[in-house]
């Protein structure tokens, strides 16, 4: 596995891809939703804890339980999103780990210490939502990330009595190319980097 990827995949994944603000009227199947998962989920998280939990928001009744949690400026690009995924995580998440990681008895490394296990959740959820977007856009879909909604209603919209908790969301679908801002700067390699 060490062949780089052609400069066209480099362009889908990274040089050319964007954060969608608007879209197409272009549905997406629940089969490709779950082909997104399933090439995501193969991305490494520390002892495979695979903490991310998604919720695809596809219907109208979802997207309406969704939208009083949503910040004014990001009600229009997600309620007219095809898909609005949240990304959430579990708090539990090491009760998965005996099948997750069947080489050694993994639960108690985490599961007593709640500073660990959040800390482990947050971060490799994060990291599995990141591939998610990856996996969208690999697909042929476009992404939205976003922050911007009230995490407290998002959770009892569709977490309450669960052990899972909102991270961010992220709109999918065929993005509108005339709702894309220009290209943002980013930082030098010389401005965030350094060797050691």
């Amino acid at each position: 596995m060490t062949q780089a990827l052609d400069t066209a995949a480099l362009a889908t994944l990274f040089t050319e891809a964007r954060s969608q603000n608007g879209w197409t009227a272009e549905p997406v199947s629940d089969d490709l939703l779950q082909q997104v998962y399933e090439l995501a989920r193969m991305g490494p998280t520390s002892v495979n804890c695979s903490p991310a939990r998604f919720v695809f928001v596809r219907t109208p009744e979802g997207k309406e339980r969704l939208k009083p949690a949503l910040s004014p400026s990001n009600v229009d690009k997600t309620m007219t999103a095809p898909v609005t995924v949240i990304a959430a995580w579990d708090t539990a998440f090491y009760d998965k780990l005996p099948k997750l990681f069947p080489h050694a008895d993994a639960r108690p490394w985490v599961a007593g210490t709640p500073e660990l296990a959040h800390e482990s959740a947050f971060r490799n959820g994060t990291l599995q939502a990141a591939y998610l977007i990856l996996a969208a856009r690999s697909l042929g879909l476009d992404a939205g990330p976003m922050s911007g909604f009230d995490k407290a209603k998002v959770n009892a919209a569709f977490f309450g009595g669960t052990t899972w908790t909102v991270n961010f969301l992220i709109n999918l679908g065929h993005g509108d190319a005339s709702k894309v801002f220009g290209r943002l700067p980013r930082l030098d390699f010389a401005e965030a980097c350094t060797l050691a």
